[in-house]
C-alpha cells in the first residue's frame, strides 16, 4: 500500500478524544489532524514522536490531514485501523498467506451472522467459503513480542463468537492479525488486558476457528504485510 501524495513529516503533540491529534507541522504551525485509531494506543502517544501525517488534497473536509505513522523508540508503526483490511486483501491477492491461496473469488465486507459484517470473504467451488476477519496489531511492551488486544474489545470476542458458528456450519474462519510494524517476532493475546477476548479466542479456536499473524515493513512512503510470524499461547 503505497501512499500518494507523500506524506508530511511532523511531530506529535497530543493525541485526545479517540480520534483527534494535534502535531507540529514542519513550519513550526500546530494543526489538528484526524486519528483514525479507537484504540488505547499503548506506549506510542509521547509527545515529541515523529509523526507522519497525509494530506487527503480535500479543502473542504473537516480535518483535511490524518494521522499514519508514529515512530517509536526508532521503529516505525502504522496507527490508521482503517489500512489493515487492504493490507490483508494485497497480501491474500499477492499470495504471500499461504494459507489463504488458491480461491476463485474475494469479495469484502459482505454481511453475515447477526448484523455483522466478514472483512474477507474467500470462496472457491471446490473449497468451503472461508470468512476471514482483520484485526489490527501495533501493541508491545516486551521487545520482540506483539500483543493484542491494547485495551478492552466487546466487539472483538463477540466476532469470535459468530466465526465459530461459520466454523459449526461447515465453512472455514480464520483470524488475520495485520501487525503494523517490523520489530515483533511474535504476536501473544494480552490476557491482563482482556482476558475475555483471551478465553472467546480459546473457545473459538478450540472449534477450528484459526488464526494467522502477519507483520508488516512500515516506511513513510508504504505500508506492506509480507511476513508471518508465530502466534504464542493458542
Amino acid at each position: 500500500m503505497k501512499f500518494t501524495p507523500p506524506l508530511i513529516e511532523t511531530r506529535l503533540v497530543k493525541r485526545y478524544k479517540r480520534f483527534l491529534a494535534d502535531v507540529k507541522m514542519p513550519d513550526g504551525q500546530i494543526i489538528t489532524v484526524h486519528c483514525a485509531n479507537p484504540g488505547s494506543m499503548l506506549g506510542l502517544t509521547k509527545e515529541g514522536n515523529k509523526a507522519w501525517i497525509s494530506d487527503s488534497q480535500n479543502p473542504k473536509r473537516k480535518l483535511r490531514y490524518s494521522l499514519e505513522i508514529l515512530e517509536v523508540d526508532g521503529v516505525m508503526v502504522g496507527i490508521n485501523t482503517s489500512h489493515p483490511n487492504k493490507l490483508a486483501k494485497e497480501a491474500i491477492e499477492a499470495g504471500r498467506i499461504s494459507a489463504l491461496k488458491g480461491y476463485e473469488t474475494l469479495r469484502t465486507e459482505v454481511k453475515y451472522g447477526k448484523n455483522s459484517r466478514i472483512d474477507i470473504l474467500l470462496q472457491d467451488n471446490d473449497k468451503p467459503d472461508t470468512f476471514v476477519e482483520v484485526k489490527n496489531v501495533h501493541f508491545i511492551r516486551t521487545p520482540g513480542v506483539n500483543e493484542f488486544p491494547d485495551g478492552i474489545t466487546a466487539r472483538g470476542a463477540k466476532h469470535l463468537e459468530e466465526m465459530a458458528r461459520e466454523v459449526e456450519n461447515g465453512n472455514r474462519a480464520v483470524m488475520l492479525y495485520i501487525i503494523q510494524r517490523g520489530d515483533g517476532n511474535v504476536l501473544q493475546f494480552a490476557q491482563d488486558i482482556d482476558p475475555n477476548y483471551y478465553e472467546a479466542f480459546k473457545k473459538a479456536h478450540a472449534v477450528g476457528v484459526e488464526a494467522i499473524a502477519i507483520r508488516c515493513n512500515v516506511t513513510s512512503d508504504s505500508i506492506d504485510a509480507v511476513d508471518i510470524i508465530e502466534i504464542n499461547n493458542i
